[in-house]
């Protein structure tokens, strides 16, 4: 299956060759959000807010062929 996978923020260094931090993903069913950050090599500890579709979820919630998964970093400021 194939998902989507969007990086935001820090995240895109990830994605050196695309710049807007969006890639396409083929995975095996029954895949967790976990699984898929190991596969494309994302520190775990740098995701603070995951969606999936639009949808706020935990590193355990298992991917669908055509999910939209977003990674965002923790957001600092002052």
């Amino acid at each position: 299956m194939v998902v989507e996978v969007r990086l935001y923020a820090t995240l895109r260094r990830y994605t050196p060759t695309r710049p807007n931090g969006v890639i396409t993903v083929e995975v095996p069913a029954g895949i967790t959000v976990l699984d898929l950050v190991k596969k494309i090599e994302v520190d775990p500890t740098e995701i603070h807010l995951i969606m999936i579709n639009g949808i706020g979820c935990e590193l355990e919630k298992i991917i669908c062929d055509g999910d939209r998964v977003g990674l965002f970093p923790p957001v600092g400021g002052g």
